[in-house]
């Protein structure tokens, strides 16, 4: 047994807010109240004056495998996870080959198995993510998929979206999309306004992602299927998700830490390293999500976490560069430093959508903290200041790298295990 002594004890889904201790019995919660220390425990963490919650759980991250591991590998962006307090990370499809079959998902399923953590994965929406032909989404989701998405392309044709939200809603489970129209890019990862401009190059323009969320909000109220709709940047497409909510339809939204954190201007700074997919809009815009945070239109915070080499990065043009940034060891820093120290969320409303919500998106048990409960936890110290260095990530693309963060994970456990201490490699 573990005995957590002392700490804030924060759990997002009962709205429990106290200082009290936490055993851990296995893979279990078996008690929260307060103990004794005593000979029964085979260890004691002393957490007073940090914060006990739930296991962070990531619903949109790139491990790279099959194919890319030079890049990231199940292995590496298990441990940039953990590093990051987070207990659940849900894999996207766009691997190479493509998680569009039996083979590739049953080959990533029983890597996935072997690590400390629940790493899940989801199965591409369309055949190749070409946009086509639905691949078998029966099988898939019996093989143990979570879920679908074409993360990394949108789904043009609308017919065929209209067929994967009715499939969805006849599997009862979400399907996760990717919003920019091609046709209105003339370069992805950069904004189309003042900064595109000035580098005098063409950009991703707004209304690329708003035409898509539009459509696929009224799609998903016609039909009553789960629709997630990832990393919003656009402060219209959050009006619009806003919208669509009040209209009754089932739709959630994430926003990434770098949407909520930066604009477009950071292209400026860090070059290809703030070249994301949808890209860094404008102050306006990032205005926009902070308040679709706080009024609840943004359920989730999701890091899209994407690794990349140099070569992809640096060693390219910016119209060349490949888009993504990591983002998993930054996450919940950057969501204490720029959402919660500046008065944006309190912590309670911060750990919501980075816990129970994501949790709630797929059904999973984790993502609080319950007498009986998974022993999924992450402790963390919310006044400590750390700056970005080194990372577990294989990749180390990130525009963050020299920034000073306030809020330090100290334990992650997961099923009962501690799988990263912070000051141990």
């Amino acid at each position: 047994m573990i005995l957590i002594k002392g700490g804030r004890v924060l759990d997002p889904a009962t709205g429990r807010d106290e200082i009290t201790d936490l055993i851990i019995d296995g893979e279990h919660i078996a008690r929260i109240g307060f103990f004794m220390p005593g000979p029964e425990y085979e260890k004691i963490i002393h957490a007073e004056g940090k914060i006990v919650a739930p296991g962070l759980v990531d619903v949109h991250v790139h491990f790279r495998d099959p194919g890319l591991s030079d890049l990231e590998d199940i292995q590496s962006g298990t441990a940039a996870a953990v590093a990051g307090g987070f207990t659940t990370v849900v894999c996207m499809a766009n691997t190479k080959p493509e998680m569009d079959n039996p083979a590739t998902l049953e080959y990533i399923l029983e890597k996935v198995a072997k690590m400390p953590i629940h790493v899940l994965q989801v199965a591409s929406v369309t055949e190749g993510l070409q946009g086509r032909e639905l691949v078998d989404m029966d099988e898939l989701k019996e093989l143990g998929a979570v879920g679908f998405s074409d993360d990394g392309h949108a789904i043009a044709d609308t017919s065929v979206m209209l067929k994967a939200l009715q499939k969805v809603k006849e599997l009862d489970c979400p399907i996760s999309v990717h919003e920019e129209d091609e046709v209105l890019i003339e370069n992805n990862g950069i904004n189309e306004g003042q900064v595109s401009q000035q580098l005098g190059m063409g950009g991703a323009s707004h209304t690329a992602e708003d035409v898509l969320v539009a459509r696929d909000c009224m799609l998903a109220l016609q039909t009553g299927s789960k629709l997630h709709i990832q990393h919003l940047s656009s402060g219209n497409a959050v009006e619009m998700v806003r919208f669509a909510k009040k209209m009754g339809a089932q739709v959630t939204a994430e926003a990434t830490p770098h949407h909520f954190t930066l604009t477009e201007s950071a292209v400026l700074t860090y070059g290809s390293y703030a070249k994301v997919n949808p890209p860094l809009r404008t102050f306006e815009d990032k205005k926009k999500i902070i308040e679709g945070l706080q009024d609840g239109t943004i359920d989730i915070i999701a890091t899209d976490h994407a690794p990349h080499s140099d070569a992809r990065k640096k060693k390219k043009t910016l119209q060349q560069a490949s888009s993504g940034m990591i983002g998993l060891e930054t996450s919940l820093a950057l969501g204490i430093t720029k959402l919660v120290h500046e008065g944006y969320l309190p912590m309670m409303k911060l750990l919501e959508k980075m816990t129970v919500n994501p949790a709630n998106l797929y059904q999973l048990p984790g993502g609080r903290l319950a007498e009986g409960g998974p022993a999924d936890i992450v402790i963390f110290d919310p006044e400590e200041k750390w700056t970005v260095k080194e990372f577990y990530s294989r990749s180390h693309n990130s525009p963050f790298v020299g920034e000073r963060l306030t809020g330090r994970v100290k334990y992650t456990i997961c099923n009962g295990n501690i799988v990263y201490q912070d000051g141990m490699q």
